[in-house]
């Protein structure tokens, strides 16, 4: 199957997406896919390493019961 990334074969896939989008798309796809490939790292950078959670605490005493105390109005 030979190499697949010769020279040749990105000049003629550059030309073709010259052709396909032209020159003022160009810039803007770019821009897109770098966006793209910067979250999608961003997101296995987040995936590979983990934040380490602390382990919950269990309580076994119950919430304290409510006061009884007269609410002021504001």
């Amino acid at each position: 199957m030979g190499d697949l990334l010769q020279p040749w074969h990105i000049i003629v896939l550059a030309i073709v997406a010259f052709l396909l989008f032209g020159a003022k798309r160009l810039p803007e796809l770019g821009k897109g896919l770098g966006e793209g490939l910067k979250g999608f790292r961003e997101g296995l950078k987040g995936v590979t390493d983990p934040q380490p959670q602390p382990p919950a605490q269990q309580q076994n005493t119950p919430p304290p019961p409510p006061s009884n105390a007269p609410i002021e109005p504001k």
